[in-house]
């Protein structure tokens, strides 16, 4: 309630529509609440859930579909990131819920490699597969208003996706909210915690879950099976407890397990480099394939909308400040905030506005043509 009295009063000084800017004053309170009462839940209906399936590389992939009582404004394509609970996670149901009570037709799609946490360069194209699926729809994309709202590392694939020829010019707009651009800057931050911002270095510890879902991501570019097995122990050893030894496998690895394990253990940012040069070349492939910074992103039409928090310790907030440069000039709206812990919503009072502003720039896009 403190949430939306306050974004009440900011109405009253905003020179944009005051009707979209009371809605997005809602759909934010909304969001925070998670499944809670809100005005927003007390009048609109409780949005449909039904499974849906769309083809990708010669199989069906399944999906979740939320849909508004009245009929759609546009659609999106709702893209969670790496975790095991994928699109049954409680939370983003609760997301794609309130995305839907904002007449937005939302999908969900179960992406193998999300749920799995062995991400990787097929996610480029499942994500297209999921987005063109939801384009050929007129009921859930009228007039081809859709886009992407991705969550920390899915805003790589989604971003690559939108560069695929089939989708040009097609993804009216995308929402990050602790997304990357170049994948090599996040893997130094993931191992040693330096970032750089502003022309300097700056240092944050990191969570290291970021770190053991990319080895477990690329585990099966290894070549030796025994490596395989030990890199998948130690991941899972530290996905439990962060404080497990790994010394009894380290021990027993290959030279080429070796070479991975020496850039997963470094923590010296002027050796991280030099280590990853070092990777085997199946690794190095995978990282230029899922890097946003080697791409050219002035090919993106897509009105892009970046939230990121200043305390995000898997992904930095840095990231999203060098995508904003990177993007075309015009076509990017940039928020940061405190209080944002990844992609975990609980800010702090100070920066409820600039999360209102960004969902009130999401809600402009049921409009745009």
């Amino acid at each position: 309630m403190a949430l939306f009295t306050l974004l009440s009063l900011l109405l009253l000084f905003s020179a944009c529509d005051p009707r979209r800017e009371y809605e997005a004053a809602l759909v934010i309170t909304d969001i925070a609440a998670g499944t809670a009462p809100t005005r927003l839940k007390s009048v609109t209906a409780q949005p449909r859930r039904t499974t849906v399936t769309f083809p990708s590389a010669g199989r069906s992939v399944v999906g979740d579909l939320y849909l508004p009582e009245q009929k759609p404004l546009a659609g999106i394509l709702l893209l969670p990131g790496a975790a095991e609970t994928g699109k049954d996670d409680p939370r983003l149901q609760a997301f794609a819920n309130s995305l839907a009570r904002a007449r937005f037709a939302v999908m969900v799609p179960d992406l193998l490699g999300f749920r799995s946490l062995r991400v990787g360069s097929g996610d480029i194209a499942e994500t297209a597969d999921a987005f063109a699926w939801l384009l050929a729809r007129s009921d859930l994309a009228p007039g081809g208003r859709a886009g992407i709202f991705s969550f920390s590392y899915a805003t790589g694939p989604a971003i690559l996706a939108a560069l695929e020829p089939r989708l040009a010019g097609r993804v009216r707009f995308m929402m990050a909210v602790g997304g990357y651009h170049n994948l090599k800057d996040v893997l130094i931050f993931f191992t040693t915690g330096d970032y750089l911002q502003g022309g300097r270095w700056r240092h944050m510890e990191p969570n290291s879950y970021g770190k053991w879902v990319f080895v477990l991501s690329n585990v099966g570019r290894l070549s030796n099976p025994g490596d395989r097995r030990l890199f998948q122990e130690a991941a899972y050893r530290k996905l439990a407890d962060l404080n497990a030894p790994l010394q009894d496998l380290a021990a027993r690895l290959t030279p080429e397990g070796r070479r991975f394990y020496d850039f997963i253990d470094n923590r010296d940012r002027a050796r991280a480099l030099s280590l990853m040069d070092r990777l085997p070349d199946p690794i190095r492939r995978e990282i230029g394939a899922l890097n946003v910074a080697e791409r050219d992103l002035t090919r993106l039409k897509a009105r892009m909308i970046l939230v990121h928090g200043y305390d995000d310790d898997i992904i930095p907030y840095s990231e999203s400040v060098a995508l904003a440069k990177a993007l075309p000039h015009g076509l990017v709206r940039l928020y940061l905030v405190y209080g944002l812990q990844h992609v975990d919503l609980e800010p702090r009072i100070i920066d409820k506005y600039r999360l209102w502003r960004a969902v009130s720039a999401l809600l402009r896009e049921r409009e745009n043509e």
